[in-house]
């Protein structure tokens, strides 16, 4: 049975859910445990918190520690990924990131609380409240799991809500299968180092819009690319790719395809085509961040090769 060493520890909890024709039927629940008390085990899963009464629990048993990847690959791999999107407005607390771009996307509006925030949680959390209402934003922190797991218990207590989990998945450029020949009809794929106008229309319906703070999101990267797709002048499909974290995270974002252009292997080609220019670039790793129920999305990149590295929940503070 667990102890309380085993909190802010991966573990899987068996529960009975019901019982069926006079025997127990079960469901598996994996999280991090962020609290253990004589009533209630409550872990912290990618569907959002998740209390379960002691009398309910059939087993539990910690997950070894070699299933997923140390704090400081965690650290390092969302760092590569916040120089990839970068805020125009930031600020400090401690090693936390604070972040604002006039509300365009939760990555780049949201606090990271990644390190040392210099000073207790609760204060650290009051801290980043007060940074948000001063720049006229509700509050968000970006809580990466199992890392910000703490963090998570403590906006739990204070009401903020959870948007759904974002899967971080990775893969490794030299393990990639050799790209399909595919299609002779597809158009090709263009590389630019800025944004074309129709290339800004497509993000703009993707993200709501676009304020003066979405192009230093998107260019100010010293190593960024974006690509194409027309088929008979209009485009069709497009991409953006980064190289950061030291030069060796090739990030994939924005991977858009028009409706009346999908289902014809527009996607994977644009994938692969940044994933040439990153590897050309000295990458050697792949990242991108897609929401855990974007299912048609999630089998595309498993279908390349990429798995999940860890997760993360966007939290917003509640209406005051």
């Amino acid at each position: 049975m667990l102890r309380q060493q085993d909190v802010g520890h991966r573990i899987v909890v068996r529960r009975i859910v019901g019982i069926r024709e006079g025997r127990p039927l079960f469901s598996d629940a994996l999280g991090e445990l962020v609290e253990l008390s004589e009533t209630h085990i409550t872990l912290a899963t990618r569907q959002g918190r998740l209390q379960v009464p002691v009398t309910e629990v059939h087993r539990a048993k910690r997950v070894p520690a070699a299933r997923r990847p140390t704090a400081a690959a965690v650290v390092a791999l969302e760092l590569a990924a916040d120089e990839a999107w970068p805020a125009p407005v930031r600020g400090r607390l401690g090693d936390w990131r604070l972040r604002s771009a006039a509300g365009w996307t939760g990555r780049a509006n949201s606090a990271l609380p990644v390190g040392d925030p210099d000073r207790p949680l609760p204060a650290a959390v009051d801290a980043v409240e007060r940074w948000y209402a001063d720049h006229g934003q509700p509050a968000m922190v970006n809580t990466p799991l199992p890392l910000a797991t703490p963090v998570g218990a403590e906006l739990d207590a204070r009401g903020w809500a959870a948007r759904p989990p974002v899967l971080v998945q990775t893969v490794a450029l030299a393990a990639l299968p050799p790209a399909a020949s595919g299609r002779a009809d597809l158009p090709p794929v263009e590389l630019t180092a800025a944004p074309s106008d129709a290339w800004l229309a497509v993000a703009a319906g993707r993200k709501g819009g676009l304020p003066d703070a979405v192009r230093h999101v998107l260019t100010a990267v010293d190593q960024v690319r974006f690509a194409e797709v027309y088929a008979g002048g209009t485009l069709v499909a497009v991409g953006r790719g980064t190289v950061t974290g030291q030069g060796r995270w090739l990030g994939l974002t924005l991977i858009e395809v028009l409706p009346e252009a999908r289902r014809q292997g527009l996607a994977s080609r644009v994938i692969r085509s940044l994933i040439d220019w990153g590897a050309a670039t000295g990458a050697t790793h792949a990242f991108l961040q897609v929401e855990q129920r974007n299912t048609p999305a999630v089998a595309l990149y498993q279908g390349l090769g990429f798995t999940t590295h860890h997760t993360y929940l966007t939290r917003v503070a509640p209406p005051t």
